[in-house]
């Protein structure tokens, strides 16, 4: 067998080793699952064999489904019946190993999680490492699914129902101790007694028999609602769950379902239940656009895909920063924390202190909660040197400006760090909306000028917007995806233009909701409709925290610099009232479209509604929603269209990553694919006889809508 290894012991105990032949983790896939349950038939049929532990010779005992296999699957069409035969073959083999009359034990040498715990929670008996690192748990709801090998079944008739639906739909992992207290192993070991623990519990004669398939046997749970203290808490968990995910996540629903239906039946009715509400989520779009995208894809940019090949690496040794506000610190700081020297230059002493000032804080904080210990935290501080004189810049590997967004700041700095740093030293702008080709001007050597355009705030926001001017290298782009990897950040990687990708899209959202508000759409609806649709806040309260006058600043420097070509954003009324009628700019400015009290909760400001007055007719909330959600989705494909975007990945991940547009739709443009293009276009074409020209879709996607293609088939 080329994943397991069965070894017989001379005392008629059988040892299960597993260790996958093609990945550094053990996985759950169709090669394993046939493997796993040829070595149950050999061990059942095999006299000689008392009982059989099942280890694994990996640091880690198993991870769960190969979500590579998966993603093949979702490309070919995944169906419900081709959901239920893949949840079948390891259902029936956990089930099988757990009433072929012989004992098995689990030998748990580290995590166990997905379909890894679903074999510990199958094996009669369960000893586990005692390692902070060997977590236990069942997070498939993280990826919009159930656990479908008896997952649902086994943990609540283990633990009960109320502890199995806390873990099942947290998703939570629990270290050894922890999962000792909750009944989900039954003892933890020293790592050098952990296989002669499992031995002795084996020569100790066990029954086989698990409890639920004794004669007779009813969980407390099996009344179902006649039981008082499981209906109120039913009653409470569907509808918690319900308003945890507005519905947009089917999982949370599907777990509560099969905990409730099957602890009331028969243990292999109980697994049926669970089958059928696996397969519909496995089907179902929502699963397929988290793995596709969150896992899957991410995986793939974390790993550099986006790299030149042939280029060798170039690790940065000292990165040079130029400006210490909040963005210039921030970056400082995951560059120092991934072991990066840095000299963080601004304009006074003062200016730089205070930047490096910034770490120390979020240093503190991490002492406090453990998370590092003081003298970790004292070596990243140390690696931080505040300046003001660019000669200090001689040595560095790479420069990253952060100053202010003005073109002609921004030039000034750079010019004087171009003298001093070294000929092959690349330069990088973190600009959010200003071309990297016109930045690049006021450098000599534009094929060695890049955008890393960072996230605020930056030791906490995942992404990393790589741009490429019209003459940035290869070599350029190598190093820059070097120096992310280093810093632990996930890259996309876009092409010049105007807000390049995220923060283009970005500004549609906050523009479409200043635009309802002009339409005299309630305040309410508007935010309350986008928190629905998945955004993580509304776009009123979005502006306000980003100020009313970045999006205006904007606009009107597009304005000076593009002339006519350039078309005013929808929302540029409610700016200019909002900065010049009112003088509210947003959070910072001490209110915008919400009013800020000192020590209580923020509210939307009660001048709206005279400034804005609401019109006697409100729209569906399911309208507000779709416009909010297509309007991103709509100007994502145009960046794919204009080259801004070279692959729908990128626009995904910049979506979902960079300003949370909702993991269940998997992106921007997995939500096109999702809605279907002909669809797609044809409600856009709608929203734009109803609501202005900006929804209309191009030819090009009108074209690819009539070929019938989706952007990922």
């Amino acid at each position: 067998m080329k994943h397991i290894k069965l070894d017989i012991e001379a005392d008629g105990i059988a040892v299960l080793t597993l260790d996958n032949a093609d990945e550094s983790m053990n996985l759950v896939s169709p090669e394993f699952i046939s493997e796993f349950a040829e070595a149950i038939e050999m061990i059942a049929a095999d006299d000689a064999i008392k009982g059989t532990i099942v280890t694994s010779a990996k640091p880690a005992f198993m991870a769960g489904a190969d979500l590579k296999f998966l993603g093949a699957a979702f490309d070919k069409g995944m169906t419900v019946k081709d959901a239920l035969a893949f949840r079948q073959a390891p259902s029936d083999m956990h089930r099988r190993m757990e009433t072929c009359g012989k004992p098995f034990v689990a030998a748990i040498n580290g995590l166990a999680l997905g379909g890894g715990c679903e074999l510990v929670l199958s094996c009669h008996y369960r000893v586990i490492v005692d390692d902070p690192k060997a977590v236990v748990g069942l997070p498939e709801v993280n990826v919009g699914l159930l656990p479908g090998s008896g997952g649902t079944q086994r943990l609540p008739r283990m633990v009960g129902v109320e502890r199995a639906l806390s873990m099942l739909l947290g998703g939570e992992s629990v270290p050894p101790a922890e999962a000792l207290a909750r009944g989900i192993v039954d003892e933890v070991v020293p790592a050098a007694d952990l296989l002669e623990a499992a031995r002795r519990w084996l020569r100790g004669n066990p029954d086989p028999l698990r409890e639920w398939d004794r004669k007779g046997y009813k969980p407390p749970e099996a009344l179902g609602l006649l039981n008082l203290k499981l209906a109120q808490h039913f009653t409470m968990a569907g509808p918690a769950a319900s308003a945890k995910t507005l519905h947009n996540y089917p999982a949370p629903i599907a777990i509560v379902s099969s905990v409730f239906e099957g602890i009331q039946l028969p243990f292999d009715a109980g697994l049926r239940i669970e089958g059928k509400h696996f397969a519909r989520l496995l089907s179902g779009p929502v699963a397929r656009n988290i793995i596709r995208t969150t896992f899957l894809n991410k995986g793939k940019a974390d790993r550099l895909s986006r790299r030149p090949a042939g280029i060798p690496k170039s690790p940065v040794k000292t990165l040079g920063v130029l400006g210490a506000g909040m963005m210039g610190a921030g970056i400082a700081h995951v560059a120092a924390a991934g072991g990066i020297d840095v000299i963080l230059l601004d304009a006074t002493m003062e200016q730089a202190e205070k930047g490096k000032a910034y770490s120390a804080s979020l240093l503190s904080r991490d002492v406090e909660r453990k998370r590092r210990t003081q003298a970790q935290a004292d070596a990243v501080l140390a690696r931080i040197s505040p300046t003001v004189d660019y000669a200090d810049m001689a040595g560095v590997d790479l420069v990253i400006e952060a100053v202010f967004e003005d073109t002609a700041i921004k030039a000034d700095v750079t010019a004087r760090a171009a003298a001093v740093i070294p000929a092959a030293t690349p330069f990088a702008s973190n600009t959010s909306t200003l071309p990297i080709s016109g930045l690049a001007e006021a450098f000599e050597r534009p094929a060695d000028f890049i955008g890393l355009h960072f996230f605020s705030p930056v030791d906490r926001m995942p992404l990393v917007e790589v741009i490429l001017g019209k003459k940035t290298s290869e070599a350029t782009l190598a190093r820059a995806l070097d120096f992310v990897g280093q810093i632990r950040k996930t890259p996309i990687v876009v092409n010049d233009s105007r807000g390049f990708y995220t923060s283009r899209v970005f500004q549609t959202f906050i523009h479409e909701g200043m635009a309802l508000l002009q339409e005299g759409v309630a305040p309410a609806l508007i935010e309350n409709a986008a928190k629905q649709a998945g955004m993580p806040v509304g776009p009123l309260a979005v502006t306000d925290e980003v100020t009313i006058e970045l999006p205006m600043r904007i606009a009107k420097q597009a304005e000076a610099e593009m002339g006519t070509a350039y078309k005013l954003p929808v929302s540029y009324d409610v700016m200019r009232r909002m900065l010049d009628e009112f003088r509210r700019p947003g959070r910072k400015g001490g209110g915008g479209f919400y009013d800020y009290p000192e020590g209580g909760r923020k509210h939307l400001w009660t001048g709206l509604k005279d400034a804005f007055p609401a019109a006697a007719e409100q729209p569906d909330v399911e309208e507000v929603k779709k416009r909010i959600l297509y309007i991103q989705a709509l100007e994502t494909a145009r960046c794919l269209e204009e080259g801004v975007l070279a692959d729908p990945v990128d626009g995904d991940l910049g979506s979902v990553l960079g300003w949370g547009f909702p993991t269940y739709a998997g992106g921007t443009i997995s939500l096109i694919d999702t809605v279907g293009l002909p669809e797609f276009v044809a409600e856009c074409d709608s929203l734009a006889q109803r609501f202005g020209a900006r929804f209309l879709p191009s030819d090009w996607l009108r074209q690819k809508a009539a070929a019938g293609s989706g952007f990922y088939s």
